[in-house]
């Protein structure tokens, strides 16, 4: 396939509010020894977008430290960690048999090689993502999805929001029959978990505001509590033993109100920090009734094989709240930090 010589993207030229965002006529990248090059035809926007942009993440031991997703941004950086698209080129050492391929990729970069390695990296932050025409990747982080019933836009959803949500239910061992709450369940992480519990078994309960019900009900939970009232009060009454998996991307004071809501031997998993990230907790709830209070960050390349296999049967079908072209990401991230919607923002280059 012939691939133009350039194309264009969108790029943070720093830290701050959406101004950093410029579009711009670049290079296409050249896929290096090991890597492919992929034609983005879609990219989805994800928290992590806005807060590489603005630098939030913070730092071990300086959480001011204006930071990105695991330390000092390169700039300009190509933002957007989910990528849909086809392999139009290959780098030395790779099986030409990927070329014309429809792929997802896994956006993470990990600090090993097996299975189970953890993610120190992630594309948009620590390299070059998905918001322009072309992006490269390694290859053995591109998977081959030209079967899957889904969308480009579908496929696009799925890297962080789900991937990061399956993290969370694997870390967390949801099993069949238990009852898992689910926090900020209207966003792209949260009604990702609601689906996947609900695929695993578990009676679902979620978290959300009043007006996103009924979309979070479509989306498989069995109960919706309403985020605006007594959150601890409403799920005591809607599970009165207590839950046995709490998945979180809200924590602050949910974390230490809540706490007590879980049953001998339960598991808080936080894999976000919506609503605060400086918590204090009872510790004696944790020791006294041998709960667990885990942190999940993302994926391992095992649980995105998993996600990989859903994907390609149409298991999980993410949705898509609304599509951008790519010259309005600006736009698409100030409606993604208005949390206004249900499912996804994509972009489309």
């Amino acid at each position: 396939m012939q691939v133009p010589e350039t194309m264009q993207a969108v790029r943070i030229t720093g830290h701050g509010g959406p101004e950093v965002l410029e579009v711009a006529d670049v290079a296409v990248p050249a896929p290096g020894p090991g890597e492919v090059l992929v034609q983005v035809a879609a990219a989805a926007l994800n928290n992590t977008d806005l807060w590489t942009r603005e630098g939030a993440y913070g730092r071990p031991g300086d959480p001011d430290a204006l930071s990105g997703w695991r330390g000092p941004v390169e700039f300009p950086r190509v933002q957007g960690a989910d990528v849909a698209g086809r392999v139009v080129a290959v780098g030395a050492g790779v099986d030409d048999d990927l070329g014309g391929r429809r792929v997802l990729v896994d956006p993470a970069g990990y600090d090993g090689d097996g299975p189970d390695a953890n993610p120190v990296g992630l594309m948009g932050s620590e390299r070059d993502g998905g918001y322009a025409g072309y992006v490269t990747a390694p290859a053995e982080q591109v998977h081959d999805v030209t079967g899957s019933p889904l969308t480009d836009d579908q496929l696009a959803s799925l890297p962080t929001a789900y991937g990061t949500a399956l993290g969370m239910v694997e870390r967390g061992r949801l099993a069949a029959g238990e009852t898992v709450l689910v926090s900020g369940a209207s966003g792209g992480v949260g009604l990702a978990a609601v689906q996947l519990a609900r695929a695993r078994g578990a009676r679902v309960l979620a978290i959300s505001s009043g007006s996103k019900t009924e979309a979070v009900h479509d989306a498989g939970a069995d109960a919706v509590v309403d985020r605006g009232g007594d959150v601890v009060a409403q799920v005591r009454e809607l599970a009165p033993d207590g839950v046995d998996v709490v998945l979180d991307v809200v924590a602050g004071a949910l974390v230490a109100d809540g706490l007590p809501l879980l049953r001998e031997g339960g598991r808080w998993v936080v894999a976000g920090a919506l609503g605060g990230y400086q918590v204090t907790v009872d510790v004696r709830r944790l020791y006294l009734h041998n709960a667990q209070l885990v942190g999940s960050s993302m994926h391992t390349r095992r649980h995105f094989e998993l996600l990989v296999e859903l994907a390609r049967r149409g298991d999980v079908q993410p949705v898509v709240a609304a599509t951008f072209p790519l010259t309005e990401a600006a736009r698409a991230q100030q409606e993604l930090a208005r949390r206004e919607h249900v499912g996804k923002l994509v972009l489309h280059p």
